[in-house]
């Protein structure tokens, strides 16, 4: 009965608490204001740190643009596309030996590239070249950072 009751009260605590420590990636919905914000931590940060930030920002910004692409706003979407192409760019040309959280921005590129595969998928046949072109880009800056990782 004693281990009954611990367990019990270890589910009952596992059941409540779950809800509270769970959270994805895309919690957050995106917005112009936080990704202009992200920008301007990125651009003050140690150089060490700009690689994770400017991932964020990616990141958010491939959100923005998804969002954007559903709700009909193509012209929106694809100015946000043309911005991540430059981002990825800047990720790939901040990403050194010493970087912070190397890993975590490893990650997040692997996710905005699962995302903007998606978006391939839903997009119409006039899009899908600039889509292509910035799953391009922000995988070359994900493998990169991978082969970063594994080099540590």
């Amino acid at each position: 009965m004693r281990r009954f009751v611990g367990f019990a009260a270890f589910l009952m605590l596992g059941l409540t608490a779950s809800p509270l420590c769970a959270s994805s990636i895309d919690s957050i919905p995106p917005d112009q204001q936080t990704i202009d914000a992200l920008l301007a931590k990125a651009d003050l940060a140690q150089p060490r740190e700009q690689c994770f930030i400017y991932a964020e920002a990616v990141h958010q910004m491939t959100e923005l643009s998804i969002r954007q692409y559903a709700a009909g706003d193509v012209s929106g979407a694809t100015g946000l596309l043309k911005r991540i192409q430059e981002f990825s760019q800047k990720i790939h040309l901040s990403m050194s030996d010493n970087d912070k959280r190397l890993k975590n921005a490893e990650i997040l590129l692997s996710h905005t590239a699962f995302r903007l595969t998606e978006m391939l998928h839903a997009s119409s046949a006039e899009d899908q070249a600039l889509v292509k072109q910035t799953l391009v880009q922000v995988t070359h800056a994900q493998n990169e950072a991978m082969m970063q990782v594994f080099q540590k």
